[in-house]
């Protein structure tokens, strides 16, 4: 396989545009936002600042700020405007490659751990890659037509992803409308309430300070859960964090249960995930509080949803609409909640 420099892809110059001096022009703005967004911006000079890079349609453009967050694009064909792009992409441009296949190639997992390697800066949204380390990353170039069969197999399986994710969004959707109509829109003003707390055989959160250091994480052994587990609302594993059987022993008291609750209450507060039966020997980090449940009093699955979806629940939480970010978290603000106490027995019924 041919293994070519990116530099060779990158144009030494690119003219630029102050949209400013041409304040009644309509311009198409590829910006990082728009990306995001997913479409350029059209704007007018006025409303654009600082002087931006000229690109083509066909160029594919790199985000070179926050570089973990893999982003990349073909500029669409051109209409009527103008086309610009902020200075945090860099620019690919040439015939030797296809565009849809050199933005694969981009997004792919080796590539990105050879870009990481270009980064500079103290962290966040400061990290930049460098564009002169970029020049020197090598990437296979096969035949064009080849590129473009790779292209198209590629595109399709994001078509399906995206497919995928668009029906489970659905599936989702289903359960918190069914979760709605049966403990919501039925509900009884005249019930009477508990709080978690009494439905709750142990809640607490991790180890603090020196209880755990991150230099006494190990490459195998006794797992460490955080937000990363549960911040998607659903337990996955994630980053791999570990301690020793003999570290486990001082902080057996943070061990992780079958049917346990996990809240995020640091970073992204809010999430809300359950602990699958096959879990093995683990405990949590104090980034996370750890609710083992009266089985007889609640189910673990349904106080998730509560805690999700329940209007009652997201506005003692001080949150307006379903999904948002918890404004701050903490154990003592996740037991005192009130929840109905009719809906506490119905859920050992309904699940």
């Amino acid at each position: 396989m041919n293994m070519v420099p990116l530099g060779e892809f990158m144009p030494s110059k690119i003219p630029s545009v102050n949209p400013a001096k041409f304040p009644d022009e309509t311009f198409e703005l590829w910006s990082i936002p728009a990306f995001d967004a997913g479409k350029p911006e059209v704007l007018l000079g006025s409303n654009i600042g600082l002087s931006k890079k000229c690109i083509e349609p066909g160029d594919v453009l790199l985000s070179r700020i926050v570089p973990h967050i893999r982003r990349s694009c073909v500029v669409s064909p051109r209409g009527s405007n103008r086309q610009i792009a902020s200075g945090e992409w860099i620019t690919f441009r040439g015939d030797a490659f296809d565009p849809n296949y050199l933005r694969q190639i981009l997004v792919s997992d080796p590539f990105n751990t050879e870009f990481m390697q270009t980064v500079a800066g103290v962290g966040g949204s400061l990290l930049r890659a460098r564009p002169e380390g970029v020049k020197q990353i090598k990437i296979p170039l096969p035949p064009l037509e080849e590129q473009k069969r790779i292209a198209g197999i590629l595109d399709q399986a994001d078509a399906l992803r995206r497919l995928r994710t668009r029906a489970l969004d659905k599936l989702n959707t289903l359960g918190q409308a069914i979760f709605h109509e049966m403990f919501v829109a039925n509900s009884d003003p005249s019930w009477p309430t508990v709080t978690v707390e009494e439905v709750t055989e142990n809640a607490r959160t991790g180890p603090f300070g020196s209880q755990l250091l991150v230099s006494e994480f190990v490459d195998e052994g006794i797992p460490v859960l955080g937000i990363d587990n549960a911040v998607s609302n659903q337990f996955r594993w994630a980053k791999e964090r570990y301690i020793t059987p003999e570290k486990y022993e001082a902080l057996k008291r943070f061990t992780v249960l079958p049917n346990d609750v996990l809240i995020t209450i640091m970073g992204t507060c809010g999430r809300c995930a359950v602990v699958p039966d096959d879990i093995p020997i683990s405990i949590n980090t104090k980034h996370l509080c750890c609710l083992t449940l009266d089985s007889q009093k609640i189910l673990p699955y349904f106080l998730q949803a509560t805690f999700l979806h329940h209007p009652n629940v997201l506005r003692q939480l001080g949150v307006e609409a379903k999904g948002a970010v918890m404004p701050g978290m903490n154990m003592g603000i996740i037991k005192a909640l009130k929840i109905s106490a009719s809906t506490v027995n119905n859920s050992v019924r309904v699940h």
